[in-house]
């Protein structure tokens, strides 16, 4: 399976059993997947089937499925009819007072329409059981259409984000050819202002050289930068799998984040500083692309 975005369009159209059935879906970005169904009242029962089918095929994104019938001619006339028993009874016992009555015998056809219950309907089409092959058939060609955008918008999303990973990678190695050097640039630095203030003739204190130790491991950033090219790898490796990634890709954008922010707070080193706000502008852009990404 390769990368889809999130948003797309399709159309499918199906004849049969007296119906068309043409089939709208339109999808747009959202963190989980909602399905929102718009359905002709007389086939409103299959919003159900209609939402499985959906959610077997897409995994995020605010899907919208609008379905539109149109009957044939039969079907309308199948929609439709008297019932004439209870119409024959109804005309005599009316007739029959009107005599009794010295009325005239004015009834007509139009008596029919005003009677409840002497003209009979039903929803066109019948079962909407009955209606559903027809409606599956437009749904599927409808989900190929989707499917086809999506997947198309997903090579460029793919191509972009692999992009993105290369110059936050370019990043990650700048800050790695730094980062050995940390902690002895910062103890260089707290020496040479001890120096300034008169200490250095105290090289045996102890205690002010397991200070100077202390904050340059604490100024130590290789855990962190293991981390992140860990991170960094598995986003690449998720573009590369088979199944949905967005989800991935999206928690992968944030623990790259923090490990970015905490390299920049701890390592106090300039360029290891710009290196991270390069990074971390790359990984914003990177992150903005993700969001389309089922």
């Amino acid at each position: 399976m390769s990368l889809h975005s999130m948003t797309g369009f399709g159309r499918g159209r199906a004849r049969g059993r007296g119906l068309t059935i043409d089939c709208e879906l339109v999808s747009l970005n959202r963190r989980q997947l909602d399905v929102q169904v718009s359905l002709p009242r007389e086939l409103a029962a299959l919003e159900p089937r209609i939402r499985e089918r959906l959610q077997a095929r897409l995994h995020r994104g605010r899907v919208t499925v609008t379905l539109a019938v149109a009957f044939s001619e039969a079907a309308g006339r199948e929609a439709v009819r008297v019932d004439e028993a209870l119409a024959r009874a109804g005309v005599e016992a009316a007739r029959a007072a009107a005599r009794r009555l010295g009325l005239s015998d004015d009834l007509g056809a139009s008596l029919l329409l005003q009677t409840p219950g002497w003209l009979v309907t039903r929803a066109p089409g019948g079962d909407p059981e009955r209606a559903w092959p027809v409606v599956g058939r437009a749904l599927q060609a409808a989900l190929r259409g989707l499917d086809r955008m999506r997947r198309a918008e997903g090579r460029a999303l793919a191509a972009d984000l692999r992009g993105r990973l290369a110059a936050l990678e370019a990043a990650v190695r700048a800050i790695g050819r730094r980062a050995p050097g940390v902690p002895l640039r910062y103890r260089a630095r707290v020496e040479a202002r001890l120096k300034e203030w008169g200490l250095e003739a105290l090289p045996g204190d102890g205690r002010l050289l397991r200070e100077v130790a202390m904050m340059a491991e604490r100024a130590d950033i290789g855990e962190e930068l293991a981390r992140l090219r860990s991170h960094v790898a598995q986003a690449r490796a998720r573009l590369a799998a088979k199944e949905p990634c967005g989800r991935a890709l999206d928690f992968l954008a944030q623990e790259i984040g923090r490990e970015l922010n905490t390299i920049g707070a701890k390592a106090g080193d300039a360029k290891i500083a710009a290196a991270v706000v390069e990074g971390k502008a790359e990984l914003e852009r990177f992150r903005e692309q993700a969001q389309n990404v089922e």
